[in-house]
């Protein structure tokens, strides 16, 4: 670990002040970003490679020949699809046959901050970012797909991949993996959308039978991958491993082909999740392109032996299994895998200085400031002789290597580290782990073996620990305790079982903050927990994510005022697990059956329409400036239905340093003749604006954004009258009101 000199570090905290500086004069209006559309230029190379195919050589392209890759025809100059995961930065390389890391030295990744920090960023740019860095990780390492982004909605704050996944709303969602999915295929690489749908818990994901009704379906659960199909273009798509309304999601005809295929138009492949497959015949039938699978010998896959002699006794013809050879050769020569111009494919790299400050760029946009009493924040260093930093959360790495979302890299600065780096030498830190990381082993649950128990933690204090932990702070000037959760509490295959801060962090917190009243709290974890406590007796509250390979770096310069955070939260903090829909309905995790009782009243629109106050509301975050909104109008009064309307508003920064707001827009009518929420997200910016200076925002709302999903009609509809469209910085904070009339 190197540490930056004084004059380096003087550079680069210069160069992110100019960098805050020239942004504020960029233009305030969203990018609407648009993907390539799958051409069908080489479908007359395809079919005559087709023509040249034996039956065996076409079924191996439609199943796993090793773990993460499909059957390619060397003869005829066919290539595999190499595949990797995942949303945090390219897997590491693993064995053809087996989970077991290939070993090799090469293969090292930038690990990028999770799905929930990118959609805290709320801005769309970062996302692109974020997607085009990856890309060239991907072509680096000569992959043609990233399994990600993972874009399901957060039904539950206890979700064991909540962290993965980005948001509570469908709008939020869309708008960040939209320019995602673009910037990844600008560089010739296909994302793989997941999971393809109602996939929201990890509690008996295998088999549960997901019950929503349609328009909640339409409204909430599809919007993301719509816009992914629609806007985005993906090449891929991931079939969940749950069952939709009696049927397996692998296989299932209403999501794969009448609405994906048949009613967004989607011309690229559809990939099962690992073993998730159940059936030869009715797979293929109902849509799905590509199984792949667990290490059993991939000749005994259902779309392997079984389906040859499906095809041999005349169960499936062959023309049925020419429509999905010619599905992936066409993705194959979209992304430049193949073909003549396979030579101008994109060539890219691999865990560059230039990828670091990408991740880093991600990560200090998605820091969220919750408290900050008395500008506890940023710290003071005024006098300042000796800080301690407290907390297992303050040396913990999160890249986890290899599993599901995991990443072998060289560089994860952990909080200690980032502190190390950027505090002057003649500060001295004080560090003492004060919890421990432990687990009841009797009752931890092993991969797979999915409970909504999750993994069980041991939250007994160590005395030494504390006493080292409570000595430090005492002697120390200020105190800052790094808690919270980690990615192997926070995992794939398992939910939590309750909101409760794992490891005895509580108890810590209190006699911390009893021995030194400066202490800072900064939260590092992907899903809400119950911090109610903890926020009424500290004076500032930072919330941070697994957030990268330069996380530790961002989150020091936050805490510095070097960078001025302008994370919002992109889900709901209760303040009872029992607050939240899925569980206030108590339909969370159900059994064989899970039906989403709650309906549309996901996350804050449950919150709002049932008027219960949360403990930090979605889109909250503070700053360490003051913003006002004001001059808020819109371009007309009156609206057609294909018209868009353009609200504008001024931001000001009314405070001392230069600061980033996301100015948020909702919706709602509340003379409805329909059930609707209180409020809904329909447009939001986020704008740069220098110390005493003013932006004016413009943001633009189709007005097919304000449709509801009619069952009876089986369309979208909007229904005429008056709506209010409200204008805040965060779903509990509106500042202003416009009343526009759709005709």
């Amino acid at each position: 670990m190197t540490y930056l000199s004084a004059a380096v570090a003087f550079a680069f905290f210069a160069s992110c002040k100019n960098d805050a500086q020239s942004s504020s004069t960029e233009s305030a209006q969203t990018e609407e970003y648009q993907g390539k559309e799958i051409g069908t230029e080489h479908d007359a190379e395809i079919d005559k490679l087709i023509a040249e195919m034996t039956i065996e050589e076409k079924i191996g392209m439609l199943h796993g020949n090793s773990m993460f890759s499909n059957g390619g025809v060397k003869r005829l100059g066919i290539p595999e699809l190499k595949m990797a995961d995942g949303p945090l930065g390219v897997r590491e390389e693993i064995s053809r046959d087996n989970w077991a890391p290939a070993g090799l030295t090469n293969d090292f990744a930038t690990y990028y901050p999770a799905g929930g920090g990118l959609a805290a960023t709320w801005n769309t740019e970062m996302a692109h970012t974020f997607g085009n860095s990856l890309g060239e990780e991907l072509r680096a390492r000569d992959k043609d797909m990233l399994l990600s982004p993972a874009i399901n909605m957060v039904r539950t704050p206890l979700g064991g991949r909540t962290y993965e996944y980005m948001s509570e709303d469908p709008f939020l969602n869309k708008k960040i993996a939209v320019p995602l999915i673009v910037g990844l295929q600008e560089k010739d690489v296909m994302a793989c959308v997941k999971h393809f749908a109602a996939n929201n818990q990890e509690t008996n994901r295998d088999f549960v039978d997901v019950q929503i009704d349609e328009r909640t379906l339409r409204e909430i659960y599809l919007p993301a991958f719509e816009a992914a199909i629609k806007e985005a273009k993906s090449y891929a798509i991931m079939g969940a491993y749950n069952k939709f309304r009696g049927e397996y999601l692998c296989e299932n005809d209403y999501m794969l082909n009448k609405i994906l295929r048949d009613e967004w138009g989607f011309k690229g492949v559809v990939v099962s999740d690992w073993a998730a497959v159940h059936s030869t015949a009715k797979t293929l039938k109902n849509g799905l392109d590509i199984e792949m699978g667990t290490p059993k010998p991939f000749n005994e896959f259902f779309l392997a032996d079984k389906l040859i002699a499906a095809v041999k006794s005349g169960e499936v013809s062959e023309t049925e299994i020419n429509l999905h050879v010619k599905r992936i050769l066409r993705m194959l020569f979209q992304v430049k895998a193949m073909g003549s111009e396979s030579k101008d494919r994109a060539k890219g790299s691999i865990a560059t200085e230039a990828h670091y400050q990408d991740a880093y760029k991600i990560a200090a946009e998605d820091i969220v400031l919750l408290k900050n009493e008395n500008n506890a924040l940023p710290l003071k260093l005024d006098g300042v002789k000796s800080i301690a930093v407290i907390g297992n959360n303050a040396v913990k790495q999160n890249a986890l290597r290899g599993f599901g979302a995991g990443v072998k890299t060289k560089r994860e600065i952990t909080p200690l580290e980032g502190l190390k780096n950027r505090l002057p030498a003649s500060i001295k830190i004080n560090y003492a782990e004060g919890y421990l990381e432990r687990y009841d082993e009797k009752n931890k649950g092993n991969l797979g073996n999915i409970t909504s128990n999750g993994p069980v933690t041991i939250d007994q204090l160590d005395p030494a620990k504390v006493q080292e932990a409570v000595e430090a702070a005492k002697k120390s000037d200020v105190a800052i305790i790094f808690a919270g959760s980690n990615r192997d509490y926070e995992t794939e295959s398992s939910d939590r079982r309750d909101l409760h801060l794992p490891f005895g962090q509580e108890e810590l917190i209190k006699k911390v903050l009893e021995a030194n009243p400066k202490t800072i709290v900064v939260m590092i974890a992907g899903a809400p927990f119950d911090i109610n406590a903890v926020s009424q007796k500290t004076s500032a509250l930072v919330w941070s994510w697994f957030n990268g390979s330069e996380g530790g770096n961002a989150l020091a310069d936050v805490l510095l005022g070097k960078v001025n955070p302008s994370g919002k939260l992109p889900w709901t903090m209760p303040k009872n697990i029992m607050d939240s829909p899925a569980h206030a309905t108590n339909s969370f995790p159900g059994g064989k059956t899970v039906n989403y009782a709650e309906g549309i009243l996901i996350g804050y629109r449950w919150f709002d329409t049932k008027n219960i106050a949360p403990l930090y509301p979605f889109g909250f975050g503070l700053s360490y400036t003051t913003f006002a909104f004001d001059n808020a109008k819109s371009d007309k009064t009156s609206y057609a239905l294909t018209d868009v309307i353009e609200v504008s508003v001024d931001v000001k920064n009314t405070g001392k340093v230069d600061g980033k707001e996301v100015v948020q827009l909702y919706a709602s009518k509340s003379d409805s003749k329909i059930t609707r929420a209180a409020q809904e997200l329909k447009g939001f910016q986020k704008t740069a604006v220098k110390a005493g200076s003013l932006n004016t925002v413009t943001i633009k709302v189709p007005v097919k954004e304000l449709a509801y999903y009619d069952v009876a009609a089986k369309k979208w509809t909007v229904e005429p009258g008056k709506y209010t469209l409200k204008l805040g910085n965060s779903s509990r904070d509106i500042k202003k009101e416009i009343v526009v009339t759709i005709k």
